[in-house]
């Protein structure tokens, strides 16, 4: 018996031994004349081996549940892929290529060390998609000494790994303040502890930053929509506070030209206001500072190398004032491109999933539009009937 080996198990003992024969399966041979003959193939060992009860608790494992490395080589009817956000490409393919009629692979969105605390380039909304997706861009192969500088340099210096970094220190840094304010909205102790203990709190807390980054004023805001409803019939409160400030503040505040433009980091990342400590201040502003770099570069480096997702900007203008607002909307798409590690050549790649992808994708949409925008002539008449509909004119 040699490491690997896979038998049949044919009797099972009530003392825990394991009664095993190997089968060897059958061999074919294409004749000739273009028919095939089935035989079946010679063993070298003939009747069964009973395993004792310690080895079979100690060194025996499922024959049909195998890690890719041992699966190389193996080939069976079904295969069916438990995927990890941490596998890499080489592996899923050694494994997806296993099963003669279907090869199935799930994907694992839970973690086995759930951490109280979210942890930067942690998912909370990853989906199926998303993790395959990652998968498929993390190669296992072995890299020169340069390849493996310049890959940890783009790891940790990209938009996505930077946001999740601010995210982060924001969280931490406003977690004191947004407690405070649920304490005072008008919720009952039990009700607001419960609140700043749930889950639903940190993405209730990110769509507060993302309210003020909209201009809302959320200290009085939060106050109206407690007394708004009861939460008698409610699961968990911080959940429907969530829904009723998403809600309330889908819209940035002001309306015509008294409405000012959302305070968003590289037109993506609402910015985190009223943090008092000065070294989560810092290094808040040193990661903003980083991540309007990073558009930059990911901007300039699609013009240099005529990326043709670039085509759906439309013509950068030569100069002047035109040619600061045509790149401050393209950098908005190419910060969401690097976000979200798009590599197709459509603008947006595919469709968002997450609810937090969904808002960028919207922000990221009408910056192509008004990166088109900013060559249109200003005198062409965009609805000629409404213009026609003011009255004569000399």
């Amino acid at each position: 018996m040699r490491n690997g080996d896979v038998w049949t198990i044919t009797a099972v003992g009530d003392d825990g031994t394991l009664t095993i024969a190997r089968d060897y399966g059958t061999g074919t041979k294409v004749r000739a004349d273009g028919t095939i003959a089935v035989r079946r193939r010679g063993r070298r060992f003939s009747g069964s081996i009973v395993l004792p009860a310690t080895y079979v608790s100690e060194s025996v494992d499922l024959g049909y549940a195998v890690t890719a490395f041992r699966a190389q080589g193996v080939t069976t009817d079904t295969a069916h892929v438990l995927v990890e956000p941490t596998s890499t490409r080489e592996t899923f393919y050694v494994a997806m290529t296993r099963g003669r009629h279907s090869n199935r692979a799930y994907a694992a969105l839970d973690r086995a060390d759930d951490h109280a605390e979210p942890h930067p380039g942690d998912d909370p909304n990853a989906t199926a998609r998303s993790v395959l997706y990652g998968v498929l861009q993390h190669s296992g192969a072995e890299l020169s000494a340069h390849e493996t500088v310049v890959a940890e340099q783009e790891q940790w210096g990209s938009l996505a790994q930077l946001a999740a970094e601010y995210e982060t220190i924001a969280a931490a840094a406003q977690r004191d303040r947004w407690a405070t304010l649920i304490r005072g909205s008008g919720l009952a102790d039990e009700q607001a502890d419960s609140v700043i203990e749930s889950e639903a709190f940190g993405p209730l807390t990110a769509e507060l930053r993302r309210a003020e980054a909209n201009h809302h004023d959320v200290d009085s805001l939060m106050p109206r929509l407690v007394a708004a409803r009861g939460f008698g019939d409610a699961d968990d409160i911080a959940a429907v506070l969530h829904y009723r400030v998403e809600r309330a503040t889908a819209r940035p505040a002001g309306s015509g030209r008294t409405r000012k433009p959302p305070r968003l980091i590289a037109g993506l990342i609402p910015q985190a206001n009223g943090v008092a400590d000065a070294e989560m201040r810092a290094a808040l502003d040193e990661r903003e500072a980083l991540i309007e770099a990073r558009a930059d570069a990911a901007l300039d480096g699609a013009l240099t190398e005529s990326a043709p997702w670039t085509k759906a900007l439309g013509t950068a203008p030569n100069g002047g004032r035109r040619v600061a607002a045509w790149r401050k909307a393209a950098r908005v798409v190419a910060a969401y491109r690097d976000r979200y590690r798009i590599a197709d050549d459509t603008p947006l790649g595919a469709l968002p999933e997450s609810a937090a992808q969904k808002i960028d994708t919207a922000r990221a949409r009408a910056a192509i539009e008004g990166a088109r925008n900013v060559n249109r002539p200003a005198s062409s008449p965009t609805h000629p009937a409404v213009r026609e509909a003011g009255g004569p004119s000399l």
